[in-house]
């Protein structure tokens, strides 16, 4: 089985150890326009060769894990290059605009959009890790439009990886993912922001920096190179967001002006409930 992953960074690459690992007979090559990442890949592992476009004629599957923005671009010239057997997917975090990118494609049929909910806030092939995508969930969109028995092929994968699948429409996908991804992204760097703009003296930042401060501001370590262009793509979904946002966190000041801060309490005891939810999701994975 030939497999082309086409960006070996974190995403792309833990999929790939992963898919050596499930399938023995995985022959992974790697894409990459940073050469240096590329060798990178092969010296950890990660790929087996490496590989450029012109090569995708003898892929049996092809992972594209780069910035959305160079995805739309790229996945209509991997599928005018691929084979008619060949299952080609992307794993970016939008949908509804690369979606639409390919609906009239001939061979529209080969892609599969998908989105595996698991990261972390780092990036390049260094971060790729084993078993990232145990117990996650991989959110498919579109699936109807995929030919059946290259679905097939994709759920062999994902089940072999231990993924939990959810079937979603392109735009829902987006909408959902700015709330629950792309804002937390969002009010992570901001918070990066404001800190080292007010906090002048770094080894204050150091010193003073607890486990809130830390697990909150975590993300603004995330690339700006894949960031930007997910908040370009769905940036419809995300100013929604930032107005609700934007809206609690300027009537929670109003109610620290009035110290009113019996509402507060009720608000943060309202909001406790998202642990509830949160205990949840943890209890459907481990099952």
């Amino acid at each position: 089985m030939n497999v082309f992953v086409i960006g070996t960074g974190l995403i792309g690459g833990s999929l790939a150890l992963d898919i050596q690992e499930a399938f023995k007979d995985a022959v992974i090559f790697g894409i990459d326009k940073d050469e240096e990442a590329l060798e990178h890949a092969k010296e950890l592992n990660i790929i087996h060769k490496k590989a450029s476009l012109s090569d995708l004629s003898i892929a049996d599957i092809v992972i594209i894990s780069i910035p959305v923005d160079i995805s739309i671009a790229i996945i209509s010239e991997v599928l005018d290059i691929v084979t008619d057997s060949c299952l080609v997917l992307d794993v970016g975090s939008t949908k509804e605009k690369i979606c639409n990118a390919i609906e009239n494609h001939p061979k529209r049929r080969n892609f599969l959009a998908t989105h595996p909910i698991a990261g972390t806030e780092f990036s390049g092939p260094k971060a790729a890790l084993k078993n990232l995508y145990k117990g996650k969930t991989n959110i498919i969109c579109e699936v109807e439009k995929t030919a059946f028995k290259l679905q097939e092929k994709a759920l062999e994968i994902f089940s072999k990886l231990g993924m939990r699948i959810r079937y979603m429409d392109a735009k829902s996908h987006d909408k959902h993912i700015a709330y629950v991804s792309h804002l937390s992204h969002i009010s992570s760097f901001m918070l990066g922001k404001t800190v080292i703009e007010k906090e002048k003296n770094e080894r204050d930042i150091f010193d003073m920096a607890g486990s809130g401060f830390t697990s909150t501001v975590r993300l603004a370590k995330s690339s700006p190179d894949m960031w930007t262009p997910i908040f370009k793509q769905n940036k419809e979904n995300v100013i929604e967001t930032l107005d609700e946002y934007i809206q609690n966190l300027l009537q929670f000041k109003k109610l620290m002006e009035e110290d009113n801060f019996s509402e507060i309490y009720t608000e943060m005891e309202n909001t406790n409930y998202i642990k509830q939810i949160l205990n949840g999701i943890k209890e459907v994975k481990l099952q």
